[in-house]
């Protein structure tokens, strides 16, 4: 069986974040990055497949030429080989549709049995890239996935719903799956990943080798800006215990505190 995982770059959590001028994006100059954290648990995911079941595990990556480091990260943890769509620097769309045919571009050559991505990405969140992906691919696909079993026919995964609620849905392959953070422990490369990911074979492309149909952008960013802190006070009349009564359904309804 083939997987292919998608994986993105992101800025790291604890990098410091200030808005760039004009005010479109984030200061890129000092920043540092990893890999987009749903992402790293999709791979885990196809890792953990690969073990039980066998087959082969790639890794595609759209992003700049820093972007290799993260694909390094992922060939040294146990992907067998990876495809990088190299972007020119500061190039990446912010259109999940624009992102989403480049990765179809380059995966319909692959004919994969299976395509994993991350349920959203840290930097912009939109959790619509694997759905639209699957859209582009024809395949049935499922979200907020926590764990998937083979089956005779195919494959059974169990779904993340809200209030602690699952669900289990049965898919046929070649299918896409976008996988929740936390499902597995993380794995981390060992020397020996390391050394044998310097050697695995990376295939580099361009937009351009893709001839993928640009289109209307569907999203666009206009402006980013930092959250704006404000204060408010509110007196709470009546008896002491009305008081209270009005500040507990506050705390539950309103600030989700209680």
């Amino acid at each position: 069986m083939k997987i292919v995982v998608a994986i993105k770059q992101v800025p790291a959590r604890d990098a410091p974040v200030r808005v760039a001028a004009g005010a479109r994006w984030v200061d890129e100059s000092d920043l540092t990055y990893e890999i987009n954290e749903p992402d790293a648990y999709a791979l885990e995911e196809a890792l953990q497949w690969k073990e039980k079941q066998g087959g082969e595990v790639v890794v595609l990556c759209a992003g700049p030429a820093r972007a290799s480091q993260t694909i390094r990260e992922a060939l040294a943890k146990g992907a067998d080989r990876a495809i990088h769509i190299e972007e020119d620097e500061g190039a990446a769309s912010s259109d999940p549709l624009a992102t989403a045919r480049l990765l179809a571009a380059a995966l319909q050559p692959e004919a994969p049995d299976l395509v994993l991505t991350g349920l959203q990405s840290d930097d912009l969140g939109y959790g619509q890239t694997g759905v639209i992906l699957a859209e582009l691919l024809g395949l049935p696909h499922a979200t907020i996935v926590m764990q998937v079993e083979k089956q005779d026919s195919g494959i059974r995964v169990k779904r993340e719903l809200e209030d602690g609620w699952f669900q289990h849905v049965d898919l046929p392959l070649p299918a896409l799956l976008t996988i929740q953070s936390g499902s597995h422990k993380l794995r981390y490369a060992t020397l020996m990943g390391i050394k044998k990911a310097k050697t695995k074979e990376i295939k580099r492309l361009t937009p351009a080798d893709l001839s993928a149909p640009p289109g209307a952008p569907g999203v666009s960013l206009e402006r980013i800006y930092l959250p704006e802190r404000t204060k408010q006070t509110q007196l709470f009349e009546g008896t002491p215990k009305e008081a209270a009564a009005k500040l507990i359904e506050k705390l539950k309804f309103e600030a989700r505190v209680l």
